[in-house]
């Protein structure tokens, strides 16, 4: 049995039809029973679909201009800049980018040039945190589904990034993905006809890894997943098959993964800021899902390394630095430094006690299995002290989770994953739960008496200790705390907006709880305002406590200032906080390097438009626990860091070296000492060697891996030549710019700069439809007036001055549509199409014609078929002497024209007269001309397909680019010579 073909419609993409009193475009997807239709100069929420047997349909022309409808010197600016902001179907190389809301920075289009040189696109996208991987990744994804190369999408994430990743696709590339999580799926069943899968190959989805992975849902999952996946924290996926962490989470993702990548004709993108955790063997795995070639090739040969640049890119912070030199907000610069208390003598007796007790205690162990329970018990309790008196007494009340454990090796992965920040843990969003440090005594087990109760001895001397740390509370005894409300309002007063990251919900709501008492004194001149986030909260009620945080209240009043953001590692990763914060407090030492790197990352990326950000370190000067991880780990990474330009992966040697050096302090010192400084050099222990030298190993293997694993097939100038390409298309930025300030103006938003750059405008006198326009893109509540951003990014409730952002698009398409409609009221035409204007800029009478070109681009697809669009184009052409033997000027020339001053008003008979005849020329000589430069446009664009599509000749076969009908002529605007006096006939 064959299948009837689609009939082709009457009408091809991109020709004009009247229907329903109007003009419309017709766009792809277009059939003979049905005209997917847009109207001309609307956007895409005006799309409506027509059916031709039952509603007239007739071929259309783009009226001309009314020769009366005469403006002034900006009138032809302002007209030209709204109709190529409103294009959303651009005529550049890449189809996506005129309809997204996003304007890449050109490092951002690279790994897109990479898809596109691909037929099934597989790609690991490592750049650094803060650069921008979800936009690169979102890019290739709204790029696949333009051009038909992918149905449809799913984005696999944890579930507490689900939601951000929702909003990123649905916010910034127009994609409505569905979220698939445990609380989600229950309704999503319901709504599915029954027998019917929850995923469609043609959907888009937001997927917790870890929940389509299970038995369950695996299977449904792989038979009906859509053609294109990304996957997020993609080194989770991948752990050491030999490592204990984890391993079988790991391994579940890892078959899901391999199962869908053995899929030839699935794309996959694989996203993470570190793909290399210092073991090869995950990161060859994580390769080999690519292509299996990767997982065993060598890269120290020419051949290894060309394979490997085909599917691999990573840029580091310094690579892309001068993409930045446009004013784009970028920080310049990441501040360090450390902070050092010295400990109360109330608090330095509790820890010797602690101390005292974990000898104890490990020493008198009865068997490996219950040495290993304790000794992990001991180390929660002393980290849980060195963090807060308040995660201190919750430790002491909790049972130690290793008390589960059957054998020494089982307590060894739980008390990894509890107690310490292993590289090999999930992700950075790991429980934030103080870890239980109870244990039942030798003396006393659940096995001869039924309980777990300790005895009295132990009992009291616990209780005793939880008492001693309870007393402990506030910024009297616990320094640690003094010292943190000293370096927060310094930050204040400097202007920072701090974050403080705590290791444990217990101390992130202490710590917040008096900062909030003690910055908001009776009588304090400036409040502020302070906030707890913790893994307490589901990822939502995350989102939520920040937006109240730092949106405006209900009444529309911005947010204060003066705030302090208190959270655990649940917000290291994922969530962006640049917009409203710049500065880092480590208040709690992490045990592993690459979470503090993850924390400073949240403020210290693309968007943050402070130049400098600070990162501030909290340590005890005489706390025997910081004092280790500060020399074992961080101080070894960051001198690394400083001198390679890079954050260096933790050696696996590292957590063997912490064990060693806890080992030294607990068990050897028979009095604790709190002078550490010749902790290393008394005795240097064989583990701490061989961590240094491992250290060492991996700075070198890093600045290797910087030339071999650069990315060098696609050249800077490459990329220079596309963005160069889109913008003449869509516009500049100072275009951009330039055109939202003076319409605002002209529509009584009353600019005004600002000291900071941009300028603000008052919402509230725009015109009412413009008006209404603004409020749906930034909420009902946002501040007035409103603050435009002479940058690409804005808070929420803003304005970034680029052609994607929605008040922008809004006000271009009011442009346009009062130039093309004379029934509105004079003053909210600020564009006409038309104008007569006397300038010194030229020397004959020139005229300026601004004209569209509409063509039918086909496209193949990789499965063999023609994909039909829409491209537009906007051209300024000039010439000068009559219409009937016009001289056509160069393009620079005509573009120059729209700078041109005027000197003086033309009588408006007089200009109508003259435009009147430049019009009815246009049915003769001057249309030939432009029908012309469509056919080179076309030629134009196919060229700049071409360039960017180099994977294969069969999918450069039937690329074409064919003009629709006569080209849009939307303003006619004549220049005359400046008048002089002068006598006789030239008077």
């Amino acid at each position: 049995m064959t299948t009837a073909a689609t009939p082709a419609p009457k009408y091809a993409v991109g020709s004009l039809v009247h229907a329903r009193g109007r003009e419309w475009v017709v766009l792809p997807d277009s059939t003979e029973d049905l005209l997917v239709l847009r109207p001309l100069g609307g956007a895409d929420v005006d799309i409506a679909g027509v059916l031709p047997g039952l509603e007239t349909v007739v071929p259309a022309t783009f009226a001309p201009p009314t020769p009366g409808d005469l403006g002034d010197q900006h009138t032809a600016g302002l007209l030209r800049t709204a109709l190529r902001i409103g294009f959303r179907a651009g005529a550049g190389p890449f189809r996506s980018l005129a309809s997204i809301a996003v304007d890449p920075r050109p490092y951002q289009l690279v790994p897109l040039m990479m898809a596109l040189r691909q037929d099934t696109v597989r790609l690991l996208i490592a750049d650094d945190v803060g650069i921008g991987k979800t936009v690169e990744a979102g890019l290739i994804a709204a790029e696949l589904l333009a051009q038909g190369d992918a149905r449809g999408l799913v984005v696999l994430c944890s579930p507490a990034l689900a939601e951000q990743w929702r909003a990123e696709l649905r916010g910034k590339f127009g994609i409505d993905a569905r979220l698939v999580l445990p609380a989600t799926i229950g309704r999503l069943e319901r709504e599915t006809p029954y027998g019917q899968s929850v995923f469609r190959p043609d959907g888009a989805y937001v997927v917790s890894t870890d929940f389509i992975k299970s038995p369950r849902h695996r299977e449904d999952f792989l038979n009906n997943c859509p053609d294109l996946v990304i996957v997020d924290e993609a080194h989770t996926c991948v752990a050491d098959s030999t490592a204990h962490v984890s391993a079988r989470t790991s391994q579940q993702r890892y078959g899901l993964l391999r199962a869908l990548a053995d899929d030839s004709t699935r794309h996959l993108l694989l996203v993470t800021a570190t793909p290399h955790s210092g073991k090869e063997e995950p990161f060859r795995r994580l390769l080999g899902l690519l292509d299996t070639r990767l997982a065993t090739v060598g890269f120290e040969s020419r051949a290894g390394r060309e394979l490997l640049a085909q599917f691999f890119v990573q840029r580091r912070r310094a690579d892309i630095r001068e993409d930045f030199q446009d004013g784009a907000h970028f920080p310049s610069s990441r501040d360090t430094a450390e902070v050092s208390y010295t400990l109360h003598r109330d608090y330095r007796a509790l820890l010797a006690e602690v101390l005292a007790y974990a000898r104890e205690t490990v020493r008198s162990a009865d068997g490996a299995l219950q040495q290993r329970q304790r000794w992990w018990s001991t180390l929660a309790l002393l980290r849980t002290l060195s963090s807060s008196p308040a995660a201190a007494v919750r430790s002491l009340n909790t049972r130690a989770g290793v008390q589960e454990a059957d054998t020494p090796d089982e307590v060894d992965r739980t008390g990894q994953v509890t107690v310490s920040d292993p590289a090999d843990t999930d992700s950075a969003q790991s429980a934030d739960e103080v870890p239980g440090s109870l244990l039942p005594t030798a003396t006393s087990t659940t096995e001869e008496t039924g309980t777990d109760d300790l005895d009295a001895e132990e009992k009291a001397r616990l209780v005793a200790m939880a008492e001693a740390a309870g007393k402990l509370a506030g910024p009297s005894r616990d320094t640690k705390l003094k010292k943190l409300v000293a370096t927060v309002t310094d930050l204040l007063d400097s202007g920072y907006r701090p974050i403080v990251f705590c290791r444990y919900i217990a101390t992130s709501d202490y710590v917040a709880g008096h900062l909030k008492k003690v910055l908001n004194k009776r009588g304090t001149e400036h409040p502020v305002a302070v906030a707890s986030v913790t893994g307490e909260l589901s990822p939502d009620m995350r989102l939520n406590r920040i937006a109240e945080l730092t949106g405006a209240d209900e009444n529309g009043e911005p947010a204060p200032e003066r705030r302090v953001l208190v959270a655990t590692d649940c917000l290291s990763e994922g969530v962006n906080l640049q917009e409203s914060f710049d500065a880092v407090i480590h208040y709690d030492l992490a045990w592993n390097p690459t979470r503090h790197e993850q924390r400073e990352g949240r403020v210290d990326r693309f968007g943050q438009r402070t130049d400098t950000v600070k990162a501030l370190t909290l340590y005890g000067a005489d706390n025997p626990v910081d004092d280790i991880v500060l020399k074992v780990l961080l101080r070894k990474h960051e001198r690394i860091r400083r001198a390679t330009g890079v954050s260096v992966p933790v050696p696996q040697q590292a957590e063997s070296a912490m064990q060693a050096v806890f080992e030294e302090l607990i068990l050897r010192g028979e009095t604790p000492s709190f002078e550490q400084e010749g902790l290393f050099e008394r005795e240097q222990l064989p583990a701490a060697e061989q961590l240094e030298l491992a250290w060492e190993s991996s700075a070198e293997r890093e600045k290797a891996s910087r030339s071999l694993y650069a990315q060098n097939r696609i050249k800077k100038e490459d990329v220079a030549t596309e963005v160069a390409e889109i913008r003449a298309a869509l516009g500049t930025g100072e275009e951009v710019r330039e055109f939202t300030r003076r319409a605002l103006g002209a529509l009584r938003g009353v600019p005004a700069d600002r000291k900071q750059g941009g300028f603000t405008a008052h919402a509230d006198a725009l015109p009412q439809g413009l008006r209404d326009a603004v409020t749906a893109a930034l909420g009902p509540r946002h501040p007035r007036p409103v603050v435009f951003h002479d940058a690409p990014s804005a808070p929420r409730g803003e304005v970034a001055l680029t052609r994607t952002d929605p008040v922008v698009a809004a006000t271009a398409r009011f442009v346009l549509d009062t130039a093309l409609d004379e029934k509105f009221p004079a003053w909210q035409r600020p564009a006409r199409r038309c104008g007569v204007i006397r300038t010194n800029a030229v020397r004959r009478p020139t005229t300026m014609l601004l004209v569209r070109h509409r063509f039918q681009l086909s496209l193949p697809t990789r499965d063999g078929e023609i994909h039909p669009q829409l491209a537009e184009d906007a051209r300024v052409v000039a010439f000068q002497g009559r219409p009937e033997a016009p001289q056509w000027l160069p393009d620079e020339e005509a573009l120059a024209l729209l700078q041109a001053r005027a000197t003086g008003n033309s009588d408006p008979a007089f200009a109508t007269d003259h435009i009147a005849s430049i019009l009815a020329a246009l049915k003769t000589g001057l249309m030939d001309e432009l029908r012309l430069r469509s056919k080179t446009a076309a030629s134009e664009l196919e060229a700049s397909h071409h360039r960017v599509r180099t994977a294969a000749r069969a999918r450069l076969a039937g690329l074409k680019a064919v003009p629709q009908g006569d080209p849009d002529v939307l303003g006619v605007f004549l220049y005359r010579p400046a008048a002089t006096i002068q006598l006789g006939a030239d008077a």
